[in-house]
């Protein structure tokens, strides 16, 4: 059976398009928050979940890396989504009666030139494509969302401007999470591994930590931090690096990590989107 996947937002949001684009033959689960899909599917009642990390052109997707480690779940895929804005509104309506559009503050700043030369205001939304639902609701040719044309297509309404983004290469990655870890996957291409850590409390310790990836050719294609506990002097570190555990220098590399860290967390070894 194709099994279900959870994803954060209504239908027609871009976590939807990202299943459909991943995981085709799966039915799509809406969820109001990124802690219930992760719930959905530590509870089995979904088969995997759709989480958004971040965007090209916004940065990181807020709160996700803290949630990851404590989740219980495990990194088996990543798919890079395109992300089209388009403008939605009800039939008939036209660019020039459009007064007010409503998305999330992560797409308002995804199309600000757009929004700037047509003197929109912007109302902030907890979900792009609730937005979209809304905008359908009101029936009012003076609102407008800034949303998918999925969400266009579920919500009946018009497209009448598309590919608005400030950039031309806007794309968020998304993480395909499991109950399972599955590490045996080699295929054909480039594999990555996502993992956390925090450093022991001796001078240099993050210097020392990284040294390894470097003097062993591993790339290490993302590092972060943020703070865990409420407390300024703990701080956790997330990581994506190319390879496989088992390569051998990504072991030497991680081998080195381990000594001057008090805790590292493999969350993932899956394989790279062809678009990475």
């Amino acid at each position: 059976m194709p099994g279900r996947i959870a994803f954060q937002g209504e239908p027609g949001a871009y976590s939807h398009q990202a299943c459909r684009q991943s995981r085709p033959d799966m039915e799509a689960i809406p969820c109001p928050t990124f802690e219930e899909v992760i719930e959905q599917v530590r509870s089995g009642k979904c088969d995997l979940g759709m989480l958004a990390v971040e965007n090209s052109t916004y940065g990181r997707v807020a709160d996700v890396h803290t949630l990851l480690p404590e989740s219980g779940l495990h990194i088996i895929d990543e798919a890079f989504v395109r992300v089209h804005i388009s403008l939605l509104a009800v039939k008939g309506a036209s660019i020039d009666q459009i007064k007010r559009v409503r998305c999330m503050s992560i797409l308002h700043g995804q199309a600000r030139g757009f929004i700037k030369r047509h003197n929109l205001a912007t109302l902030n939304w907890h979900d792009n494509a609730a937005a979209a639902r809304e905008v359908a609701a009101l029936n009012d040719p003076a609102e407008a969302a800034l949303a998918s044309a999925l969400a266009g297509e579920i919500y009946g309404l018009d497209v009448l401007a598309t590919e608005i983004e400030d950039q031309a290469n806007n794309t968020t990655r998304f993480l395909v999470m499991s109950r399972s870890p599955d590490q045996s996957r080699r295929g054909t291409g480039m594999m990555m591994t996502t993992f956390t850590f925090r450093v022991r409390n001796i001078p240099a310790a993050l210097y020392k930590a990284l040294g390894g990836f470097a003097t062993n050719g591993v790339n290490m294609t993302k590092l972060e931090s943020y703070m865990v506990g409420g407390s300024f002097t703990a701080t956790e570190f997330y990581a994506d690096i190319e390879g496989h555990p088992e390569d051998a220098n990504v072991a030497l590399a991680l081998e080195e990590l381990r000594y001057f860290t008090s805790q590292v967390n493999i969350l993932g070894v899956y394989p790279a989107d062809r678009q990475r």
